[in-house]
């Protein structure tokens, strides 16, 4: 099993205003003249944390992180307005020319995978190839599934803290309950409905509960932009122009040298989503981890994909 490269500092952070209200904030680590990727990371609203990094042999590549619009260090903070898909592939658009790369490696897990996903078939010509994880492809099923009757009766003992800033009579629409309190003017509600819908993605994300991850999930700067713009999204399917968009679109992209790694017990991201995406695509390489959750960080994922980046840092 393949470990972590060693933790690096970025060599260059900087900031790029990408609307009249939105300014995303970008670091570049690694070797300046290796091969460019971008990683797009989870949630929407999760942010990078320093550890992704580590994910990269830093003399090959030439590795891109920014935070999303309204989450980590970009402002607005948790701003739901003019932050849609569309606002996003927009944004690595407007950064990619910011940064004078040509073409580059698409990295993302999770609701990365989607953006992953929108982004390449929207600009086919700028991806040299695609490293996906924990497929999501944004789907009222997969919403469904974790936000209100599925997941639950796998972790029934998290599920019963997620619904408790929920009513019984307005259980029959999680998402509306949740969006309602999300958008609530009173900062109170809005924290206490972060919390649980935060805790409760924490609390599934691997095949062993990490109390960290928690913990980290729980602190309320964390919690109020990964609750608040999940739900946003999830609310508005996606932005989305139909519910098998991203399924639909797939020649688009079938030509550029891809690999997905799924998590076979991934409960946040059930592996049908990425069965489904694999039997559409078949060209692009399809590794099952068979021990292991949704989480990037267990072992046998965190292997998969340090093995798929230092071969994609290789190929021509």
């Amino acid at each position: 099993m393949r470990e972590l490269y060693p933790l690096i500092e970025p060599y260059k952070e900087g900031k790029l205003q990408v609307s009249q209200l939105h300014t995303i904030h970008f670091e570049e680590s690694g070797n300046p003249q290796g091969k460019p990727i971008v990683l797009l990371h989870g949630g929407p609203g999760g942010g990078c944390p320093p550890v992704y990094r580590q994910y990269f042999h830093h003399e090959k590549w030439r590795l891109v992180m920014f935070d999303q619009r309204g989450c980590g260090k970009s402002q607005p903070h948790a701003e739901l307005r003019e932050n849609t898909t569309w606002d996003l592939v927009s944004d690595i658009e407007k950064l990619r020319e910011h940064l004078g790369i040509e073409k580059w490696v698409v990295f993302g897990g999770s609701w990365g995978s989607t953006l992953s996903l929108a982004y390449s078939q929207t600009h086919p010509e700028r991806c040299l190839g695609l490293i996906l994880r924990g497929i999501f492809l944004l789907r009222q099923k997969e919403l469904r599934w974790f936000y209100q009757e599925g997941a639950s009766y796998i972790f029934p003992d998290a599920w019963e803290e997620y619904l408790q800033p929920i009513p019984v009579d307005e259980r029959d629409d999680l998402l509306t309950a949740y969006y309602q309190r999300l958008t609530s003017p009173d900062s109170q509600v809005r924290q206490e409905a972060a919390r649980a819908w935060s805790i409760w993605e924490a609390s599934t994300s691997r095949l062993f509960p990490d109390t960290q991850l928690k913990q980290a999930f729980a602190e309320d700067k964390f919690a109020e932009a990964f609750a608040r713009i999940e739900c946003h999204y999830f609310i508005n399917k996606g932005f989305l122009n139909s519910d098998h968009q991203l399924l639909l679109n797939v020649d688009c992209i079938r030509h550029i040298p891809s690999v997905i790694v799924q998590g076979r017990y991934d409960v946040v991201c059930p592996m049908t989503s990425a069965w489904e995406l694999h039997r559409a695509w078949p060209e692009a390489e399809f590794i099952v981890v068979p021990d292991a959750g949704h989480s990037m960080s267990e072992v046998g994922i965190r292997s998969a994909l340090i093995e798929a980046t230092d071969r994609f840092a290789d190929a021509g």
